[in-house]
């Protein structure tokens, strides 16, 4: 009885093996290559603007969309003590151009500062983890979606 079984067992587990084998689904990848390849660098992208000011808005795909970047931003110091996006950005107007100001829920009010004079609200002041730079390249995967 117990040589039947072992058989069995052993039939039931070669009859499994052959066919999860057989039918064995080969992967991709959205880069054409198969899951194993390894990586490359991807090509760099330029951006859209090469220099602030010189290019229009980028527009929205949905409303409440952070705006996007239609400039490079290589070599701008954003940090806690540096700000190179707020610079340009404090007003609507930076040397004699047009630009788009920073919103109000980005800023607060310094009680110790003249009323006329919000400062950024040091929760907002890292501008490129929701407004990105855009670059010229293809997408990836083909995309039907439309803004409202």
């Amino acid at each position: 009885m117990k040589k039947f079984l072992k058989v069995s067992l052993l039939a039931v587990l070669a009859v499994t093996v052959v066919a999860c084998a057989s039918s064995a689904v080969q992967l991709s990848t959205l880069r054409d290559t198969s899951v194993s390849s390894a990586d490359s660098a991807p090509d760099v992208k330029t951006y859209a603007g090469k220099r602030p000011g010189q290019f229009a808005l980028i527009e929205r795909g949905f409303v409440s969309q952070p705006p996007l970047i239609p400039h490079n931003v290589d070599g701008f110091d954003i940090s806690q003590t540096e700000n190179a996006c707020w610079d340009c950005h404090s007003s609507d107007e930076f040397k004699g151009k047009k630009m788009p100001m920073v919103s109000k829920s980005h800023l607060v009010q310094n009680v110790n500062a003249r009323a006329d004079e919000p400062e950024l609200d040091m929760r907002r002041w890292q501008c490129d983890n929701c407004h990105v730079p855009q670059v010229d390249a293809m997408p990836l995967v083909g995309n039907d979606f439309k803004t409202n």
